[in-house]
């Protein structure tokens, strides 16, 4: 089992930009050796800046403040959201592998230095379901 504590701190500077801090713990109850920690602090810091009205791009950058177990990096991000009124899509490369918490945090295995990069794809719908004025 894993545990993941996080305080999300954000502000909207202006229309275009946003920042959020994410002081992230990690706990796992169960670990292969004792080479990887149970306990993992990372302070995760991510923005968002929007390019149009409906096209922005983001970055998100989890650095582990606790000793690394062998093999391990931190976690880097960048995206591009895409609305188109009542979809969003978003396509993110990444050296993690994982899109969760525990994932991300603590065990993403790619090094961006050596070409290890993943694609990743989002598509979220809003739905209304309030009757109609």
């Amino acid at each position: 089992l894993y545990y993941t504590f996080q305080a999300l701190v954000s502000r909207k500077f202006n229309t275009n930009f946003s920042l959020q801090l994410m002081p992230t713990f990690v706990h796992r109850n169960l670990v292969p050796s004792s080479a990887y920690p149970n306990d993992i602090i990372a302070f995760g810091v991510g923005g968002r800046y929007k390019i149009t009205k409906r096209i922005a791009i983001n970055a998100e950058y989890f650095p582990q403040l606790t000793e690394k177990a062998t093999g391990t990096y931190d976690a880097l991000s960048f995206g591009v959201d895409i609305e188109t009124g009542g979809h969003v899509f978003q396509v993110h490369i990444t050296n993690s592998r994982s899109m969760i918490e525990q994932g991300f945090v603590s065990e993403t295995t790619g090094n961006w230095g050596d070409g290890d990069i993943h694609i990743g794809f989002n598509i979220s719908r809003v739905f209304d379901l309030s009757p109609n004025k």
